[in-house]
């Protein structure tokens, strides 16, 4: 069975009088920025669901995805950074949606022009929104007021445990984290240096 992500919420308001909505991604869409709000990760728990005010957003995004290429073996998939515009206009929940490739191959494909759809409130269909590469030119629903960005609100969990190392799933989606954590356990010291090392030079 797939595991569940661990939810972290960031909070973005423009005003305490603009309505509010809860913008949610999939486990494989990362967001990386919101404007000129960075969104920061840690390398266990990502953010996956945003608190934004009513307003049009230039929202940085990257596409990343584990497929098993063979017996015991598992190659990432990942997008460079893209854009899209996300506009909020009313309070809810909006939804990142987009059709996971069925193999690596589709995937690559995917990562090189990815497609993404948002599903608003209220709305039978969800929309495919334009992806780029270069950052949208947004303007907030709310221009008379002025734009207030708040730090990051993180949820962690009350009572955390410290997981035992799972076996290498075997499913045709493996959970991220979960694999992490396993290749994370095998790994030697310098290994994990190595990793470490890696992560803080990107």
């Amino acid at each position: 069975m797939r595991l569940k992500s661990t939810l972290v919420t960031a909070g973005l308001f423009l005003s305490s009088f603009s309505h509010a909505a809860l913008l949610s991604f999939p486990e494989e869409i990362i967001p990386l920025q919101v404007n000129d709000k960075t969104i920061e990760h840690s390398f266990f728990s990502k953010v996956r669901e945003l608190d934004l005010a009513s307003g049009e957003y230039a929202v940085k995004m990257r596409y990343t995805d584990l497929y098993e290429v063979g017996y015991d073996d598992h190659e990432t998939v990942e997008s460079k950074p893209f854009w899209a515009t996300i506009s909020i206009d009313t309070d809810g929940q909006y939804d990142v949606k987009f059709n996971r490739p069925d193999n690596v191959v589709a995937a690559k494909a995917f990562a090189a022009q990815p497609s993404i759809m948002l599903q608003a409130p209220n709305e039978s269909l969800a929309t495919t929104l334009v992806v780029t590469q270069k950052r949208p030119r947004v303007v907030s629903a709310i221009a008379s007021q002025s734009a207030e960005v708040t730090a990051p609100r993180y949820s962690t969990p009350s009572n955390p445990t410290q997981p035992a190392a799972p076996a290498a799933p075997k499913s045709a989606h493996p959970d991220v984290v979960g694999m992490l954590d396993y290749w994370w356990q095998q790994a030697t010291p310098e290994q994990k240096q190595l990793f470490l090392e890696k992560i803080k030079g990107n």
